[in-house]
C-alpha cells in the first residue's frame, strides 16, 4: 500500500519534449570532459614541456558557457556549437602530428567535441521545433 499523495509533474517537466534532457546533459558533459581533459592533457598526460604547460589556459574559454548551459540558455548552446570547432581543429591536428599518447588524447578531445556539437545542435533543434509547435515560436523576419 502507497501512502505518500499523489503529485502530479511540474509544468516544466510536463511540458519539456522528448531528448531534451538527454541532450543537454551530454552537451554539459562532454563540455565539461573537454575541460578535464585540456588540464589533465597539458599539465600532467602529455604536457609540450616537462612539468607542465602554460597551454593548459586553453580551457579557460570552455568553462565560460558551463553556466549557460546549466541554466539551459538557448543563446549558449548556439554559440558553444561554434566555439567547439577551434578545439576540434586542434584535436584533428594533434591527433595527425603528435607522438603517443598525445595523440590519443588529441582523438579524445576530437570525440568530445563531436559529441558537444551534436548535442548542441539537437538541444536547439528539439526547442526549435518544440516552440513552433506550441506557437511561442517567432520567427526572424526577412527584408
Amino acid at each position: 500500500m502507497n501512502l505518500k499523495p499523489e503529485t502530479s509533474p511540474s509544468p516544466s517537466e510536463s511540458s519539456a519534449p522528448a531528448g531534451l534532457d538527454l541532450t543537454r546533459w551530454l552537451a554539459v558533459g562532454s563540455l565539461i570532459g573537454l575541460i578535464v581533459l585540456g588540464l589533465a592533457w597539458e599539465i600532467w598526460l602529455a604536457p609540450l614541456r616537462e612539468g607542465g604547460s602554460w597551454w593548459a589556459i586553453k580551457v579557460l574559454p570552455l568553462c565560460i558557457p558551463v553556466a549557460g548551459l546549466l541554466k539551459n540558455r538557448m543563446y549558449t548552446y548556439r554559440w558553444v556549437s561554434l566555439l567547439v570547432w577551434l578545439y576540434f581543429t586542434e584535436g584533428v591536428v594533434r591527433a595527425w602530428s603528435d607522438a603517443w599518447p598525445s595523440s590519443g588524447l588529441a582523438g579524445l578531445q576530437t570525440l568530445l567535441c563531436t559529441i558537444l556539437f551534436v548535442a548542441c545542435a539537437l538541444h536547439v533543434r528539439i526547442r526549435f521545433k518544440a516552440a513552433k509547435a506550441t506557437g511561442h515560436f517567432v520567427p526572424v523576419p526577412r527584408e
